[in-house]
């Protein structure tokens, strides 16, 4: 039940290009130790000068969809850092993936799995993840002994992610904290680009303020 209501809100919030983007959550001090944890998975520019936290599930038919457009929009920014947070709320493969994804962390290879997962039409057995750490660059056996080796700090992390979410009050993946901005529901490139923009302009709008704003 769970899983239709998310996937039923996700794709009621597909591509929204017509609404304001976002609301701001500068204040919220969740968001803003989101904006400012370096412990996890990221990716992009490390002169960034604006973040994006991704909560994401791989089994979520609107983060796959809105997987490129994110990727083209921060290539083409080139200023913007991806801060990855895995939040598997569809299920034990989900959970399953974000596990091994983060296990895979510890190999350098999160982003490239990530983009590899995303893209995976195939269900997200041990078969289909092994063949994805293997494209990435990754060593399958590794990664195995490094689920053991660090479960108790997977599952902190998954922990961590879920009570931000929670305190959030965020309805489901994908979620995005651009900035200051909180958006609920994929986007289109041209959304996310929107989002960039509104999102620094919202931390210019504030002296002294910083990409965590």
């Amino acid at each position: 039940m769970l899983g239709i209501v998310l996937l039923g809100w996700a794709v009621g919030h597909l591509f929204q290009s017509a609404r304001p983007i976002g609301r701001d959550v500068g204040d919220n001090p969740v968001a803003r130790s989101l904006l400012l944890d370096r412990q996890g998975p990221s990716s992009g520019a490390t002169d960034s000068t604006l973040t994006l936290v991704l909560f994401t599930d791989y089994q979520c038919p609107a983060c796959r969809l809105a997987a490129p457009a994110m990727e083209a929009a921060v290539a083409s920014d080139g200023h913007v850092r991806i801060l990855y947070r895995d939040w598997p709320i569809f299920g034990p493969a989900s959970e399953r993936a974000a596990r091994l994804a983060l296990a895979a962390d510890r190999q350098g290879i999160y982003p490239p799995l990530h983009r590899l997962l995303m893209g995976e039409r195939r269900p997200l057995d041990d078969r289909v993840l092994a063949e994805a750490v293997v494209a990435a660059g990754g060593d399958w056996d590794r990664v195995q002994a490094d689920l053991r080796r660090y479960d108790a700090a997977i599952t902190a992390q998954l922990g961590r992610t879920l009570d931000a979410a929670r305190r959030l009050g965020l309805a489901g993946t994908p979620s995005y904290l651009v900035g200051p901005l909180l958006v609920e529901g994929a986007m289109d490139e041209a959304g996310f680009r929107r989002a960039f923009a509104a999102a620094r302009d919202a931390i210019a709008s504030v002296p002294g303020s910083t990409g965590t704003r």
